[in-house]
């Protein structure tokens, strides 16, 4: 191969899925053909691994994964490449859980990897957010928690959302960073502070020895903006957020419209 092997970070959710939350058959040739051609292409999501875990394996992939916004990055098939697993304090997480019932929030889940823990029985969640895993643990945070904690996601009603947000950048502003979910989740989602994609992936283009420069990076949210600033191509989809679209050097279609596999083709001549 003459060219130089570039890393291809990919978003989830909005970026590689469709709206069904599946992948094309065009996405997934192009993205074949790119790793046949000597590219590096790896997985940066909010999501925990449960629930990115499968379409790792229909992309038959052999990387590093980035996980929670980069509070977790391990290598699924390699435990010699080591996990990189940056936490809240869970005194911390307890006064947020204080605070937060007081502004009678719907529901409070804490993940460690791949344990979730409901502050409330809520069956609707349960539906969505357990995803292949069986470790379940229901009631009150403050009593069931005693590990340091991966993410946070606080489940609240839209008019709730700022104040708890307002008290957390009052309070835990050097503790924690939080984002809000896109319409229809007023979910709050909290990590430890300076935590973001961008500290993920570049720990995976580290130990490829892969320069910023040769990253391209996909995505169409607010927590792919710094992942899309560090990255040589940062590449917003047709449907990202116009935020995003300003700090992208790239734009490509849609979501629906294959938009990473139309860049791909053309910028790696696939």
């Amino acid at each position: 191969m003459t060219t130089l092997p570039h890393l291809i970070a990919l978003d989830l959710d909005g970026t590689l899925l469709k709206d069904d939350k599946t992948i094309s058959a065009y996405s997934k040739e192009i993205l074949k053909k790119a790793r046949e051609a000597g590219h590096i292409v790896c997985i940066s999501t909010g999501r925990p691994y449960r629930a990115s875990s499968m379409y790792y394996e229909e992309l038959e992939l052999d990387t590093p994964v980035v996980n929670f916004n980069g509070a977790f990055v391990h290598h699924p098939k390699d435990d010699q490449w080591g996990a990189f697993h940056t936490t809240l304090d869970v005194e911390t997480v307890k006064q947020i859980v204080e605070v937060c019932e007081k502004h009678n929030v719907k529901n409070i889940l804490a993940e460690i990897i791949d344990h979730v823990y409901f502050h409330y029985h809520d069956e609707k969640l349960l539906d969505v957010f357990t995803m292949n895993t069986s470790d379940i643990t229901v009631g009150d945070l403050r009593k069931n928690l005693g590990d340091d904690v991966t993410s946070i996601l606080i489940h609240a009603s839209e008019e709730e959302v700022e104040n708890i947000r307002t008290y957390l950048s009052d309070v835990h502003a050097e503790l924690v960073d939080h984002r809000r979910w896109a319409a229809p989740w007023h979910v709050i989602e909290l990590i430890k502070r300076g935590m973001n994609k961008a500290v993920g992936l570049k720990i995976i283009a580290d130990s490829y020895s892969i320069p910023a420069e040769r990253i391209i990076a996909f995505g169409d949210e607010d927590n792919d903006l710094e992942m899309l600033e560090y990255a040589g191509q940062g590449v917003a989809m047709g449907n990202a957020i116009p935020k995003l679209k300003e700090v992208a050097n790239r734009e490509t279609k849609t979501n629906e419209e294959d938009g990473i596999a139309v860049y791909l083709k053309d910028a790696l001549s696939l």
